[in-house]
């Protein structure tokens, strides 16, 4: 019987995590894994290891930690450490799934059977950084997760395992992620597991690209249609969170629904014990989570009683 692949893993946030718990849990030797530097988060801003390194260090799982793997980059003394780290580690394969970083050619090349990425959407639709957010803010109503051979393309590489997933009316990037996350780290070991795979071309017709998602697209603009706020406001949950000016502070609005009503874009028209909708551009928009600065996410039942919105206000 063939001795299991050895997989380095390339990650950094929880849907990585999920992974590399699957792959560990599946018997699957991880000589090394690749993660993000430390980042501050917190009240006190403390350095904080990703999900991906936490579980490494859990599991006594070497760690390499890069600011870029470029050998003729920025920090060329990172890359020939990770170098080193991935010629010892010796590994059969790569997997990656949202790590962060630009993948060099030399880092594909090194494994015997190169990487594998995991990314969260049915490819060609959505290369890129942010595929869950921009699916929900399109109206999108099914992704997947694409299992692919990597090359040095952004998300270009032969299709190797798919899945679907459908996107429900109510989803937000948060729980529409968990489900994927998980669609994921099953097909990555269905596909670890497989005694062959046959990769297939990504077809030239279909191809869209999930740009970053910037803080500055959290602004509510209530000149657009109803329809296309309230699928940003669940695309941005939980980041960067969709953002309006109201009772004199920014607050953060991370539910709302379609509600009849039309008036100026950004007008107050309704307003009673826990009910506020706002004009758009088309249609109306009923609020219906709401957080003040510094406070707790919560019904806007809360907020309004507190912080009241009369008929006719202007949100900005």
């Amino acid at each position: 019987m063939a001795s299991p692949l050895r997989v380095a893993f390339a990650g950094t946030p929880e849907f990585a995590a999920v992974a590399l718990r699957a792959i560990h849990a599946a018997g699957f030797p991880v000589p090394l894994v690749l993660s993000q530097p430390d980042r501050p988060a917190g009240r006190g801003l403390k350095l904080q290891p990703s999900p991906v390194k936490q579980f490494a260090l859990d599991q006594n799982i070497p760690v390499q930690q890069p600011r870029s793997l470029r050998l003729d980059g920025k920090y060329p003394e990172d890359a020939a450490a990770a170098r080193q780290a991935l010629l010892d580690a010796a590994p059969d394969v790569l997997v990656v799934a949202a790590y962060g970083l630009i993948l060099p050619a030399w880092v594909l090349g090194l494994p015997p059977r190169g990487g594998l990425n995991i990314h969260g959407s049915l490819l060609p639709r959505w290369r890129g950084a942010a595929p869950i957010h921009r699916a929900i803010e399109a109206g999108d109503t099914v992704t997947g997760i694409t299992l692919m051979q990597m090359d040095t393309g952004l998300d270009t590489g032969p299709m190797l395992l798919s899945a679907t997933e459908p996107i429900h009316p109510d989803d937000s990037t948060a729980n529409l992620h968990d489900r994927l996350a998980a669609l994921g780290a099953r097909l990555v070991v269905q596909g670890l597991q497989a005694p062959s795979l046959h990769p297939r071309p990504q077809p030239d017709e279909g191809v869209t690209y999930a740009h970053k998602v910037d803080k500055a697209e959290a602004a509510v603009d209530w000149s657009l249609p109803v329809a296309v706020i309230e699928r940003r406001v669940r695309a941005f949950d939980p980041f960067p969170g969709a953002v309006f000016q109201g009772a004199g502070e920014t607050v953060k609005l991370w539910r709302a629904a379609v509600a009849p009503g039309e008036g100026p874009p950004g007008t107050v028209l309704a307003s009673g014990p826990g009910r506020c909708v706002v004009a758009c551009g088309q249609g109306a928009l009923e609020l219906l989570e709401l957080q003040r600065p510094g406070g707790r996410r919560g019904p806007a039942t809360a907020f309004l009683a507190a912080h009241p919105l009369p008929v006719g206000t202007r949100l900005a």
